[in-house]
């Protein structure tokens, strides 16, 4: 396929289905600069695929399966990981009440490190293998080798401590 036709394509599905993946995406990720970069990163997919794209399907439905599995992708991310374990633990360290509110929102991430540094090793093993390792609970199971379900457990376990330890301002270690 030449450059120019694929050139067609692409602003052909921009123009089409654009504003109805934006707004799919944001529906998944409830965030609209990141449902923005997902939808560019599926239009680049999609041109980089052209030549693959047989039209078994329509190319409404073929996006929309890039577009999902883009979205798979964000959740799976070292970005989107780094923002939940912030979001579920440093709302705890905030008091908004105070004036010191920067500072400790600069703090967040130490805090937390240190958190879960304090944390039983079983546990403390686990949540750095999911959320900074970026394993999923197959693979931690095969690090550690123990079950799936000990392994969910542990994680369940950990985040538990870990917010007690936030909210109460324990060390565990």
């Amino acid at each position: 396929m030449e450059k120019l036709e694929r050139d067609r394509l692409l602003l052909t599905a921009m123009d089409s289905y654009g504003d109805y993946l934006l707004r799919l995406i944001y529906a998944i990720v409830k965030d609209e600069k990141k449902a923005e970069d997902i939808v560019q990163e599926v239009f680049i997919r999609y041109y980089l695929s052209l030549e693959k794209f047989e039209g078994r399907s329509s190319v409404k439905t073929y996006l929309y399966r890039i577009a999902v599995n883009e979205c798979h992708n964000y959740y799976k991310s070292w970005a989107f990981r780094k923002m939940e374990i912030s979001n579920l633990f440093g709302h705890l360290l905030v008091n908004k009440d105070t004036p010191e509110i920067e500072i400790l929102q600069k703090e967040s991430d130490d805090n937390v490190a240190k958190m879960i540094e304090g944390l039983p090793l079983k546990y403390r093993e686990v949540i750095w293998l999911h959320y900074f390792s970026e394993l999923t609970v197959t693979e931690i199971s095969d690090v550690l080798n123990c079950p799936v379900n000990t392994v969910k457990t542990r994680l369940a376990r950990g985040r538990k401590l870990a917010r007690i330890a936030l909210e109460e301002g324990n060390d565990y270690a």
